[in-house]
């Protein structure tokens, strides 16, 4: 019997291939624990019009990607924060910090948890950080930290 992978099974396939098994495993194993489906004619044409759409959205994301790095490459941001003798920084400037300074210059949300920051950036001066936005396109985004003016509130 020909079936079609719900999910990955060890040994078997992975999600959306078509296997042949033999009939007692797909009816009494596979198709019962939802793991399959039989591959009839009609869920093949599910199957295709699935996997077409699964691409048109991975190409999506790979544009917004690609576009979303060029404005990271074409422009710095710049933080400024309270800092003492020296440049040491009172506090730090953390991934959460640079998201939220991403959205106010670039107006793009970026998941703080996609911003590589080995650790919190405890210095005035300039940095390059990489940014995880898709795994085909290496993104680099440059920090500025500045010491903040007296005349600054926020930070």
């Amino acid at each position: 019997m020909k079936v079609i992978l719900k999910q990955d099974v060890k040994g078997l396939g992975r999600e959306g291939d078509t296997v042949k098994v033999a009939d007692g495993y797909a009816r009494n194993f596979l198709i019962p624990r939802g793991l399959a489906i039989e591959a009839s004619s009609r869920n093949l044409r599910i199957l295709q019009a699935e996997k077409a759409a699964m691409e048109r959205k991975a190409d999506k994301e790979l544009a917004l990607a690609r576009k979303l790095a060029q404005e990271f490459a074409s422009g710095g941001i710049t933080i400024r924060r309270k800092s003492g003798e020296g440049g040491r920084l009172f506090g730090s400037v953390t991934a959460r910090d640079i998201a939220d300074a991403i959205k106010e210059v670039l107006g793009v949300e970026v998941d703080r948890r996609k911003i590589e920051l080995s650790e919190p950036i405890k210095a005035v001066g300039s940095y390059t950080v990489p940014v995880r936005l898709h795994p085909q396109v290496p993104a680099r985004v440059m920090i500025d930290v500045q010491p903040q003016s007296e005349g600054d509130q926020d930070g």
